[in-house]
């Protein structure tokens, strides 16, 4: 199916906006397993935290456009261990980041070369809790060649892996996917299959790997659609994201998300399995989570290597009715 016809299809699927009232989750925890943090304001990071959002994992992505050389990939691994990081507990939530060479990218070999031979320097770095998003865009040579490099080196670093699905043959790609992850001997339970729809879930279920679903306008999946996901094949080895970005997508979906399961009768225990305990539950195979360092105190007093989220002795924003969607 081309890509047009699958957006199409999806936006059939998505029907009327759903009207959400957030206060149906008041007092329940999130963790966005892939959002793009770098590319939100901190608007967005006060929003999350407001909403219920505790903890998040910033997968490395590529940022609209090419770049051109191996120290713009290196400054912005160290973006995502380093500032962005402090960032986000500006605002009490946990950040991590997953590390690798995104499919798009990995068709400039020449650049691609590099940037893994530079990779072994950021994956054991704290807070780092997978190889990702990796997998394929177009599904070129290129991008199956790097895609398997770095599963190896996810091997070696003992670390969960984040793989993106293509938008163009979901379904091929999502089964070429896995069936390369087994052929590597890894542990479907420590890979997590991204950007899932209706057509590539029951397998990725039935094969034992984590079913990831990125609630996003038109190309991945509706609050709505979610909803019927879980209530068909439960809340085991499924969980929710934003993947929000420098496009048009929501830092909230998570949160609005649950409250439309909580609306629609899903029970508060399977609401919390696929919104906050399944993703706590893949990434802690890194090693490098731990549930109790979320909810850490406040430190707007602290700074990143001199650097500050506040300017002019500014406060971040504390007005929450202005921003809580009820």
């Amino acid at each position: 199916m081309c890509c047009s016809s699958s957006i199409q299809r999806d936006k059939a699927m998505m029907g009327a906006p759903e009207a959400f009232d957030i206060n149906a989750v008041k007092g329940m925890k999130f963790f966005d397993p892939h959002v793009h943090m770098t590319s939100r304001t901190t608007d967005d990071y006060q929003a999350m935290a407001d909403a219920g959002v505790v903890a998040l994992i910033e997968p490395a992505f590529w940022l609209g456009q090419p770049r051109t050389g191996l120290d713009s990939f290196r400054d912005y691994y160290s973006s995502l261990i380093g500032w962005e990081r402090f960032r986000s507990s500006q605002f009490g939530i946990k950040h991590y980041c997953t590390i690798g060479l995104n499919s798009r990218e990995a068709n400039n070999e020449s650049l691609a070369e590099q940037v893994m031979e530079i990779l072994p320097l950021f994956v054991y770095k704290e807070g780092v809790v997978g190889i990702g998003e990796i997998g394929f865009d177009d599904q070129t040579a290129a991008e199956e060649k790097y895609y398997r490099l770095q599963l190896e080196l996810a091997k070696e670093a003992g670390l969960p892996v984040q793989v993106h699905t293509p938008h163009r043959d979901k379904k091929k790609g999502t089964q070429r996917s896995m069936d390369i992850a087994l052929e590597h001997g890894l542990d479907p339970y420590s890979v997590i299959i991204d950007h899932n729809n209706e057509e590539t879930v029951k397998e990725v279920l039935d094969r034992g790997f984590w079913a990831a679903f990125t609630i996003y306008p038109f190309t991945k999946m509706g609050n709505e659609r979610m909803v019927e996901i879980v209530k068909q094949y439960g809340a085991e080895r499924i969980m929710v994201n934003s993947a929000a970005d420098w496009g048009i997508s929501d830092p909230l979906a998570v949160p609005k998300t649950a409250s439309l399961m909580k609306m629609r009768g899903l029970s508060d225990q399977d609401i919390e399995l696929v919104t906050y305990r399944n993703a706590i539950t893949a990434f802690a195979q890194s090693g490098q989570l731990n549930e109790t360092d979320f909810n850490a105190q406040i430190d707007l007093t602290g700074k990143f290597e001199g650097n500050t989220i506040l300017r002019g002795g500014q406060q971040p924003k504390t007005d929450k009715s202005s921003i809580i969607i009820s």
